[in-house]
């Protein structure tokens, strides 16, 4: 199963740094863009914790003044995961 959230993230902007580094130093959490305390992120569930409760953690970073869900994709994932597909004779 595929969840990816994708967050814009406004910083205290003195802050900014230090919320980017506690971002990226979590696991399924990602920093890809930033400006003026505002921080683009995705985040991808793990096999200890759901994307919506890590969203739910950045709150407590200090520093962060709020976290806004922008986008969601969910998805089944293929059970076939070594890329081969079935062939038939």
């Amino acid at each position: 199963m595929l969840n990816i959230c994708g967050c814009l993230v406004h910083t205290m902007p003195d802050m900014t740094d230090q919320v980017m580094a506690a971002i990226n130093a979590t696991e399924g959490g990602e920093v890809h863009a930033h400006e003026d305390g505002r921080i683009v992120v995705t985040v991808e569930d793990t096999s200890e914790m759901r994307a919506s409760d890590q969203i739910m953690e950045m709150h407590q970073i200090p520093g962060v003044i709020t976290v806004t869900l922008t986008y969601h994709h969910f998805e089944e994932l293929d059970e076939n995961v070594d890329g081969s597909s079935p062939t038939k004779h």
